[in-house]
């Protein structure tokens, strides 16, 4: 195969994320960078955060839209993906035994039924939103694009991954954990990452280290009891590094934030005790 390595730009890339890049893009790849207007793309971050309780929207909207783009313009019909993340991370298990994916499913399925065009009502122009935007579902066929999960065919071991990665296309780790869970080496390439993560932990009470956990458990890497405690010491850890930066980028203040993330909490998973914000039931409350 000759494949053509499409990537959609973070939101506010890191120095590691960009450097990872490179070195894989020196390692022998065909790749192209898919760069929207980074005004629009602060704008929509920020109605992301207000409006649907997540800042990572937008980089959804491209990462999902971008390589049918691509694949139309270059006449590519077979797109594969590393894993689902549906299935490898929770999620609706809807596809999680066959290879592919439904295209016409994506607004509703990936999208929180809210595709890019939902943000004209707030003020954003259809032209700015047309990079975020799916090419015409005709062209799509007539290209006879499929969408295809690497994971499906291979066992998908983001440890074992990271291995491979690190001898072939010299791949580095974090030198700290990642904020939210204790490894090093996913999700590094975007300083709006964590809070993405950390909202998952506001609205669902399960956060970054209950999915690594889970699947290391599932792969037999770690205990039950060990997956506990780590979820119990890093799962509710606010995402500090890139606070600051965060705030700028969402034109947002410290108030607003957690505004917001008070407005997100359902009354079924959280209690104030003591002036603190507390899980009803935590994982570490069960007793198998």
């Amino acid at each position: 195969m000759n494949p053509l390595a499409v990537t959609w730009a973070p939101l506010k890339a890191t120095e590691i994320g960009r450097k990872n890049l490179d070195s894989f893009i020196a390692s022998g790849f065909n790749h192209i960078l898919g760069t929207p207007n980074p005004l629009v793309t602060r704008k929509l971050t920020q109605l992301s955060f207000e409006h649907l309780g997540d800042p990572f929207q937008p980089f959804i909207y491209g990462q999902t839209n971008f390589p049918l783009h691509m694949a139309v313009q270059h006449n590519v019909q077979l797109i594969m993906y590393g894993e689902n993340g549906e299935v490898e991370y929770g999620g609706d298990m809807k596809n999680a035994n066959v290879p592919t994916r439904e295209i016409q499913d994506h607004d509703k399925h990936y999208f929180s039924g809210l595709p890019p065009e939902f943000w004209m009502k707030h003020g954003v122009s259809k032209k700015d939103l047309y990079p975020f935007m799916a090419p015409k579902f005709p062209d799509i066929l007539s290209n006879k694009t499929e969408i295809h999960f690497f994971g499906y065919y291979k066992f998908w071991d983001p440890q074992e991954n990271y291995y491979y990665c690190r001898q072939n296309t010299d791949f580095s780790p974090n030198d700290e954990r990642t904020e939210g869970t204790y490894s090093k080496y996913a999700s590094l390439d975007d300083q709006i990452d964590g809070f993405h993560f950390y909202l998952a932990f506001i609205k669902f009470g399960i956060g970054r280290a209950t999915s690594d956990t889970a699947h290391e458990i599932r792969d037999g890497k770690i205990t039950r009891e060990e997956g506990v405690a780590l979820v119990k010491k890093y799962d509710h850890k606010f995402p500090n590094k890139y606070y600051d930066v965060f705030l700028d980028y969402c034109s947002i203040t410290d108030e607003k934030v957690h505004e917001v993330l008070d407005s997100w909490r359902s009354d079924h998973l959280w209690e104030k005790i003591g002036g603190e914000w507390q899980l009803k039931h935590a994982v570490w409350h069960a007793t198998s």
